[in-house]
């Protein structure tokens, strides 16, 4: 048994506003604390009409208004894109608000397309080389002040909070490792470099006064339901937005369909399944069996799941049922 967290990146579902796909995110948020689950995270991304999280800090102060205990949190904060003071001011203000339930994922992908990159950061090339520099200084203005320190995160200074390090690739693996922060794997969309970089963050990892050990989350999409068949009628939503990304075909969270071969060619649906490998789409009884493996093959300590389902009330569903499972540790209130 191993903890569930839930990553959501508030997706604008076709024939909905922005606005319900954020009480959504709320509703889903309260559902995740009910049934124990130990994190619920949201993701940064730019400039996709499909996905309502761009201002993360705030969407996580929404969902912490409406939420008790359950920690709250980014997975992640792509950090070229902003000033590390403005980060810890950010989330500074969050741990103010929701006092030891804050954890601070960040990332070094932009989260979006070059040129809106660019209007985010205008050094982008500085912010991405510099992100080792940017997490140390990050880390600085989140602890205690030091004698004369000139600048402070207020608030933020002396706040502690947790700060993951997410990643897709093997340089996120050796950069986790060096710094001995806990790892986010994003599985969930990067599977190819996910077994490899598990191994360099454990056998290179280093302890740091706020890690002893190595802490490895991995991330898996995932669609529950009474049968395989509607699951796999959920996920067809996830499926077709992976398409559009592929054809840059901007867009709300589509509906599902009932055939993908109408939809996507026999190139698209292979890079799509290859990438989306680790999806974990079923009735319980088939979601438990590829958790299982997916856990087994990972030895991880916890994973989360993202779950891109266009109705909010089967997503809701997918959420409990997830809950139900036998792998599933419940994280006491």
């Amino acid at each position: 048994m191993v903890p569930f967290s839930i990553l959501d990146l508030s997706p604008v579902a076709e024939g909905t506003s922005v606005t319900q796909s954020l009480e959504s995110s709320k509703r889903m948020a309260q559902k995740a604390e009910e049934f124990g689950y130990r994190r619920f995270w949201l993701a940064e991304h730019h400039g996709m009409p499909g996905i309502a999280s761009a201002a993360t800090s705030v969407v996580i102060g929404h969902v912490g208004a409406a939420t008790k205990h359950i920690r709250i949190g980014s997975g992640g904060i792509m950090l070229p894109n902003h000033a590390p003071l403005t980060i810890a001011e950010q989330f500074g203000t969050l741990e103010a608000l929701f006092p030891g339930r804050v954890d601070l994922g960040l990332g070094r992908a932009p989260g979006t397309d070059m040129r809106t990159a660019q209007a985010l950061r205008r050094n982008l090339d500085a912010g991405a080389q510099s992100f080792p520099n940017d997490i140390v200084e990050l880390q600085h203005l989140l602890g205690p002040a030091s004698d004369n320190q000139s600048i402070l995160a207020v608030p933020g200074t002396n706040s502690n909070i947790p700060i993951w390090l997410l990643g897709s690739s093997l340089y996120s693996a050796h950069l986790a490792a060096a710094l001995g922060l806990p790892y986010a794997f994003a599985s969930h969309f990067a599977p190819d470099s996910l077994i490899d970089a598990i191994a360099i963050y454990r056998d290179r990892f280093k302890p740091s006064e706020t890690l002893h050990k190595p802490y490895v989350m991995v991330g898996a999409m995932a669609a529950a339901a009474d049968t395989d068949a509607e699951a796999e009628r959920l996920f067809t939503s996830a499926q077709q937005q992976f398409v559009n990304l592929r054809r840059n075909v901007r867009g709300p969270f589509p509906k599902p369909i009932e055939d993908m071969d109408a939809f996507w060619s026999p190139m698209e649906k292979l890079n799509v399944e290859h990438t989306l490998r680790y999806a974990v789409v079923g009735s319980p009884k088939t979601a438990e069996a590829k958790l299982n493996n997916f856990l087994k093959e990972t030895q991880a300590d916890e994973v989360i799941l993202s779950m891109p389902i266009h109705d909010i009330e089967a997503r809701l569903k997918s959420v409990e049922l997830f809950a139900g499972l036998d792998v599933f540790e419940k994280t006491a209130a």
